[in-house]
């Protein structure tokens, strides 16, 4: 999901250069919408690896 918002920042980025400002700002916003899911999956995908103890072994 993280290449995701980066394909649309990097769309967002060249829409701007050749000054298309609708497309630019539609890809800006849904990459910023991506990114947030993300982070908000990661989020949950940390805490139910720690609630559940299921980290990761380290052996020494």
């Amino acid at each position: 999901m993280l290449g995701w918002a980066v394909t649309f920042f990097i769309v967002a980025i060249i829409a701007a250069i050749f000054g298309f400002g609708g497309i630019a700002a539609g890809a800006a916003s849904i990459a910023k919408i991506l990114f947030f899911v993300f982070i908000v999956l990661f989020l949950l995908s940390l805490i139910a690896g720690l609630v559940r103890g299921n980290g990761p072994k380290v052996r020494v």
